[in-house]
């Protein structure tokens, strides 16, 4: 388990917020996958906390949160993964994760393509 103290949950959020990294997608594009907006700073910003192994436009050293591997071994239920990124708080009200649903991040359909992305790695 990951043992975070109080700077470092800020930092977290803060990072989480404002996003460091650019968008992989055109403006233009009208329905982005669920890799761009899980990657997009604007949106899921999974690559601040998350290190996603095996993509190269995934090249992260992020250890905020766990990496995301196996999810599908990790989140049998896909409803699970998906309240998860709904509002994680639910789960574990000391979860450092944006409540994405909840605060309308991301729209349902949006947290669909991003489950389907992550439920993939």
């Amino acid at each position: 388990m990951y043992r975070i103290t109080r700077n470092a949950r800020a930092l977290a959020c803060l990072i989480a917020i404002a996003g460091l990294a650019q968008p992989l997608y055109a403006a233009e594009s009208k329905s982005p996958s669920g890799q761009e907006l899980a990657f997009d700073n604007r949106k899921g910003n999974c690559l601040a906390c998350h290190m996603v192994p095996g993509d190269a436009k995934a090249v992260t050293q992020a250890n905020i949160a766990p990496p995301l591997i196996e999810m599908k071994a990790r989140f049998p239920d896909r409803a699970k993964l998906y309240a998860q990124l709904w509002d994680a708080s639910k789960a574990n009200p000391d979860s450092l994760m944006p409540p994405f649903g909840k605060h309308k991040i991301l729209s349902d359909e949006e947290i669909d393509k991003v489950v389907d992305y992550v439920y993939g790695l």
